[in-house]
């Protein structure tokens, strides 16, 4: 028999232990790579272990503040994935520190270092004319990272949803404690939810070589809903139907500045977050009639949300996991 961990080829995952990252771990080890899972505490990356065999995940130290430790991270490798991104800032992990100085880094790291794939992760609605910081940031990495590496895939995709999302668990989480969940500029902005899975499933595909090098694909699964039908169906699936408020845009932005000194877990929305609600976030016209999307990238039947959701979103109804049982 052989033995997969040292055989296999070494790649290293920026953000292997985050919600993206662990889905594109697990998909790797499964096809016989070794990972080295790179974040900030790697002493918190204990869960990618079962994911591999003995040895195949390696949890390392790297922060993208600092290239000396990236530079470390990559040293050796075949491939590199930049699975880091934030929704908020905090602290010095800001949107400048991670979207753009850091995937710079990276990108800079992995061309000195000859690896054959770099695949980073952005967002659609990347736009440096965008009103929000973190589309603008987005672009603005994009535009790093081709600058360094030429060869690099760009990965756009929609909101992702899957167990450990902010998005289903978030309002999910609101509908049980609130009589009515915020229903943002009439709930018209369309989406186009992935799932994480079928994200992490492209990544690793791009990463043996799927795609096109230097280009930008746009991710989305096989629906395109809007935001108030996705609320619907989150109040279906976790058992609250309360109200809605609806909310203006000008009014969901005075209330993400009058809520600014709490901490993001608690917050609503985030101004950014609200802004990011004025554009449609999902697969151009574009990327479809020019072939730069999932289908593209090895993935040819992503997986719908009623196929996945309603399983994680059980547990907050009132009886929790028990709630589909009589008596």
């Amino acid at each position: 028999m052989v033995d997969q961990r040292t055989t296999g080829e070494l790649v290293t995952i920026f953000g292997g232990p985050g919600f993206v990252g662990r889905y594109a771990t697990r998909e790797l080890a499964s096809r016989g790579w070794r990972i080295r899972a790179a974040s900030r505490r790697p002493d918190l990356a204990g869960h990618l272990q079962p994911m591999g065999a003995v040895g195949q995940i390696h949890p390392v130290q790297a922060n993208l503040r600092y290239p000396d430790s990236i530079a470390r991270a990559v040293v050796g490798t075949d491939a590199v994935v930049n699975a880091v991104g934030i929704l908020a800032p905090s602290g010095r992990q800001d949107f400048e520190a991670l979207h753009v100085t850091g995937p710079r880094s990276v990108a800079k790291a992995a061309h000195e270092a000859g690896v054959a794939h770099l695949i980073h992760m952005s967002a659609i609605g990347a736009n440096e004319k965008s009103s929000a910081d973190y589309a603008r940031t987005k672009a603005r990495g994009e535009q790093a990272v081709l600058e360094e590496f030429p060869r690099a895939i760009i990965v756009r995709p929609s909101i992702v949803f899957g167990p450990e999302d902010e998005f289903f668990n978030r309002f999910a989480g609101m509908a049980r404690i609130s009589p009515f969940l915020p229903l943002i500029g009439g709930g018209r902005t369309h989406f186009q939810p992935i799932y994480v899975g079928d994200l992490g499933t492209a990544i690793a595909n791009a990463v043996e070589g799927t795609g096109v090098p230097g280009r930008i694909y746009e991710v989305g699964g096989p629906e395109v809903l809007s935001f108030r039908q996705l609320l619907d169906k989150t109040k279906q699936w976790s058992g609250h139907d309360v109200g809605y408020l609806p909310m203006p845009f000008w009014l969901a932005k005075l209330q993400a500045l009058l809520t600014w000194p709490l901490p993001n877990a608690v917050r609503p929305l985030t101004l950014d977050q609200v802004r990011m609600l004025q554009t449609e976030n999902v697969v151009s016209e574009a990327a479809k009639n020019e072939g730069r999307t999932i289908e593209a990238l090895g993935v040819a039947a992503p997986h719908a949300i009623a196929s996945i959701v309603p399983g994680y979103l059980e547990r907050f109804k009132h009886r929790g996991q028990f709630a589909h049982y009589r008596g």
